[in-house]
């Protein structure tokens, strides 16, 4: 039985507030471990620590914070297989896609190390008589970042790597379904170099992140989960004068045009529709296939790849899913089958009744395909967030595009096509922020940045790339002059560059 507490001030301290929250081993449903949940006394020592130490890691020159990181790289590396096999455990991905996690987050790392010449401002010398201009990018202070279970890794460190980069401090609220990593990322940090108090990870639930967000010393707040929560973060967040960006719900179509290849887009549909349990926040959940003759074609392929999936524990050899992360999510995505069914879509293929022999009490799911869905259906509204795939059939090529456009959640969407102007053309018009052409899952790598449209996004900046350097700054504009011993005599009138 582990215990987690938090980790402030470079050091693991224990929960103070007397509350605890159970961590499960979805596997096999046991209790892995207990999680403290801080009080808002415990979040304003972690702040307290981050504000203390902030001022002299502004200080050293970004070359310096960056070979941090690049130590911290190498540690990364060094216990990635324990860090995988953690991550597994509490989570319920496979090994793999526990490190395919870990990864993209590190690219993110590997992004932030050119802190100094994403920090470089501009210089106009000569701008009017006698006057240059500049500026520089300076770090906010203290900030925070609220993230989800599905990536206990990768969103900590797409979060936390530029903004340490640029020079602030850090105060993580990670999920408390599986804390364990974003604490062992702070131990790596730590012996890699980075001051204590710089990175800072405060376990809890709703009055933790009442806490960050509330605080007057965080100036900056990052945040991925659900649309309804996003909401609730970025309108509290904001009016407490903070910087934020939230990250929430999705939807994520995939078009496939007759002329696709069918095997191609068949297999894409499983990876991106199945893969980690469909516990992605770019999951592709909705296919389109144009015209019912590729729609045929497509179920075709779709039935008895979905029927041949290998469902078992996160630490298993060769399964291409395993369990969902608790009983309640289990639960909720099993309900939202039985609304598909009622509401009248076909489920071709039923994965509810799938057991794990062995692992009886673990939280697994078989994959659920449903055919005949159409945009009316909750089903079709709203995100499952599990191993279910539906297909909207579309007539014709603009109706499919509509699918998507008319979409309350904007995060993905992918075309499936060897037509080049149908491509570019769906690039062009759909109203979607992340777009992929026979790229079922299109999230950027780490020097362009991450973001949804619509319902899936909150606030004017994504996650990653030249973003995130923007995001945990702020420019200053210096105007100067060296007058020489010419005397001007006072003026009355707004300065000009005449």
């Amino acid at each position: 039985m582990r215990n987690y507490g938090h980790f402030i001030g470079g050091k693991h301290v224990a929960g103070k507030s007397g509350r605890t929250a159970d961590v499960f081993q979805p596997l096999d449903g046991s209790v892995f471990g207990k999680v403290a949940l801080a009080s808002k006394a415990e979040v304003r020592e972690a702040v307290e620590n981050a504000k203390a130490a902030q001022p002299a890691w502004a200080a050293t020159n970004p070359q310096r914070r960056a070979r941090v990181l690049m130590k911290f790289l190498e540690l990364c590396a060094r216990d990635n297989d324990k860090m995988a096999e953690l991550l597994a455990r509490e989570h319920g991905k496979t090994i793999p896609d526990a490190k395919g996690d870990i990864q993209r987050g590190l690219e993110v790392v590997e992004f932030a190390i050119g802190a100094p010449q994403m920090m470089k401002g501009e210089y106009t010398e000569g701008a009017g008589p006698g006057i240059d201009i500049y500026s520089m990018r300076q770090p906010l202070g203290v900030c925070a970042g609220i993230t989800p279970f599905n990536f206990p890794a990768m969103i900590p460190l797409w979060k936390a790597g530029p903004a340490i980069a640029a020079g602030n401090a850090f105060v993580l609220k990670p999920s408390e379904r599986d804390p364990g990593v974003p604490l062992m990322l702070a131990e790596l940090f730590l012996e890699a170099g980075l001051p204590p108090g710089i990175f800072n990870v405060v376990n809890g639930d709703k009055e933790a992140v009442d806490a960050v967000l509330d605080d007057e010393d965080i100036k900056a707040v990052g945040f991925v989960g659900s649309t309804s929560i996003a909401e609730y973060v970025y309108s509290r967040g904001c009016a407490a004068g903070k910087r934020v960006q939230c990250f929430g719900g999705a939807k994520n179509h995939m078009i496939i045009m007759p002329d696709a290849d069918m095997d191609q887009a068949a297999d894409a549909l499983i990876g991106a529709g199945y893969g980690s349990a469909g516990e992605r926040c770019m999951a592709i959940s909705v296919a389109v296939p144009v015209g019912e003759d590729a729609a045929n074609r497509l179920m075709d392929k779709l039935v008895p790849r979905v029927e041949a999936l290998k469902i078992g524990p996160s630490t298993a050899a060769d399964v291409d899913f395993g369990p969902l992360v608790t009983a309640q999510a289990l639960e909720r995505v099993k309900g939202y089958v039985d609304i598909g069914v009622k509401e009248g879509a076909k489920l071709v293929v039923d994965g509810r009744g799938f057991k794990m022999q062995g692992y009886e009490n673990g939280y697994y799911m078989g994959g659920c395909l449903f055919d005949n869905v159409t945009k009316d259906m909750r089903i079709y509204k709203e995100e499952i967030f599990g191993p279910v795939l539906s297909v909207v059939r579309a007539k014709t090529y603009n109706e499919a595009l509509d699918l998507a456009n008319d979409h309350e959640y904007g995060n993905g969407v992918a075309i499936y096509t060897r037509d080049g102007d149908a491509a570019r053309d769906f690039a062009a018009k759909v109203n979607v922020g992340m777009v992929g052409i026979n790229v079922p899952i299109p999230v950027p790598l780490a020097y362009y940045t991450f973001g949804g449209w619509k319902r899936s996004s909150f606030g004017d900046l994504n996650q990653h790339g030249p973003d995130a350097f923007r995001f945990y700054t702020k420019t200053k504009t210096v105007t100067s002059r060296w007058p020489s011993g010419i005397k001007d005599g006072a003026s009355f009138v707004i300065p000009t560059m005449g």
